[in-house]
């Protein structure tokens, strides 16, 4: 099938064979066709033909930091498939994915060491937990093998990062009793400005004291609770993680896949409390959207200790681990986003936020509005079912914003590039989305 399709036959043989996710088989409402992508801007086909674009606020699930079709990230791809676009990476080893190891490395906390690429953020996650099972086994206490994390979270879709989802309120919720039981701390108090609550820090200290002798790591996203509900948390709770965890022996995994960065308005979340995991996810915007691509990073101790054991290898290898192509663009997404002033972007685009959805906290039908960084979240007060997620989700493009609600939330990602002019018609397009839904 090499001749163009048009629009309508896409949509057509789309409906017929293409699964989209947290969708329905077949799917009961077209989704919009994407013709070509430049800047923010998705350039849309119509199925009566001609198009218009539309500025994405959801930098393609938060991952196209630098816009699409960015000069610099395309010289890098067509310059690495020059070279090859992909080897094994079992016994063989190559530039582009040294230099993006050691690239990561520097640019994260202490004393974080050593990469282990993989594909997704999931597999990220599985490689994490992965890890922190094996250290504990290669050290003699094989019964360390549960997880605690805390009520609200999201790890991915892949077996063991549903695990540690929210098991109730949470998408995977279908899967209760088959997935591996984890220990679940209470939510942590919304409010990044928030003052910490010392009886939920005694409650997490209590928690991972009392399971200790069976946790392998506790795991959590620091800061922004993503797509489990985009909730917001002081960086204090990421401190008394750490030294409860320190104190009682169990290793602490950060799964900074959404937040890594500058989402957040650091670099990485967990510098909003200056502290360190043992165990780092990273992915998403790691390539700049361009491939897909993600990273578990853990210090020397875990590494010795997997070597110290029965198996010294961490048993784990994609196919795809290290792709060269992937590892090229995303040194370049790297260099990109540290040779520019990225702190000031997204502090533009966060005090835009803040002025652009403020009148939404005056909307029927809304119960909170908050903003971190470049992260722009209304929360209703009801949850959207599948027709009234696409009815706000027209009512933004009708502003020429795509969005994707979810849940109880309508909320923006935009891209670092993303002009003054376009975050404001990005909070227009979110107000007109929640007085819709």
């Amino acid at each position: 099938m090499s001749e163009t399709l048009g629009t309508s036959r896409l949509l057509a043989l789309d409906k017929q064979h293409v699964w989209h996710p947290y969708s329905p088989m077949p799917g009961q409402a077209a989704p919009l066709v994407v013709d070509s992508a430049a800047g923010v801007r998705l350039r849309i086909a119509e199925p009566g033909g001609g198009t218009h674009e539309l500025i994405d606020g959801m930098s393609s699930w938060w991952s196209a930091v630098h816009g699409y079709n960015h000069p610099v990230l395309n010289e890098a791809a067509r310059a690495q498939l020059d070279r090859m676009s992909h080897v094994m990476f079992g016994g063989l080893t190559h530039e582009p994915a040294v230099r993006l190891a050691a690239r990561l490395v520097e640019m994260t906390p202490e004393p974080l060491q050593h990469v282990f690429f993989s594909g997704s953020g999931s597999v990220s996650v599985e490689v994490a937990i992965k890890m922190c099972l094996q250290y504990w086994r290669s050290l003699g206490r094989p019964l360390k093998r549960r997880l605690l994390t805390w009520r609200g979270g999201y790890h991915g879709d892949t077996w063991q990062p549903m695990s540690v989802c929210d098991p109730d309120g949470g998408m995977h919720a279908l899967w209760s009793g088959a997935l591996p039981r984890q220990v679940f701390a209470q939510a942590p108090p919304s409010g990044f400005d928030a003052p910490p609550d010392p009886a939920y820090a005694a409650h997490l200290s209590e928690m991972i004291a009392r399971h200790a002798h069976e946790l392998a790591a506790v795991i959590v996203e620091p800061v922004v609770q993503n797509a489990g509900g985009m909730r917001f948390h002081a960086p204090a709770y990421l401190a008394t993680l750490r030294d409860a965890c320190d104190e009682h022996g169990v290793l602490l995994i950060f799964d900074e896949i959404a937040t890594g960065f500058g989402r957040t308005g650091t670099l990485f979340a967990a510098e909003h409390a200056g502290v360190s995991p043992d165990v780092l996810c990273v992915g998403k915007a790691l390539t700049g959207g361009y491939l897909s691509m993600a990273a578990t990073l853990c210090t020397s101790r875990v590494a010795d200790g997997i070597s110290r054991g029965e198996v010294p290898v961490l048993a784990h290898g994609p196919t795809c681990m290290a792709n060269p192509l992937a590892a090229a663009i995303a040194d370049a997404s790297l260099n990109l986003l540290l040779e520019q002033d990225w702190q000031r972007e997204v502090k533009r685009i966060e005090a835009r936020l803040r002025d652009g959805l403020a009148p939404a906290s005056d909307l029927p039908g809304v119960r909170d509005v908050r903003v971190l960084g470049a992260i722009g979240v209304v929360q209703l007060d009801h949850r959207l079912d599948a027709a009234a997620m696409a009815t706000a989700t027209r009512a933004a493009a009708r502003e020429g914003v795509w969005l994707r609600p979810f849940g109880d939330l309508i909320y923006t990602m935009p891209p670092y590039i993303a002009t003054d002019a376009d975050v404001t018609r990005i909070c227009a397009a979110v107000r007109a989305a929640a007085t819709a839904a």
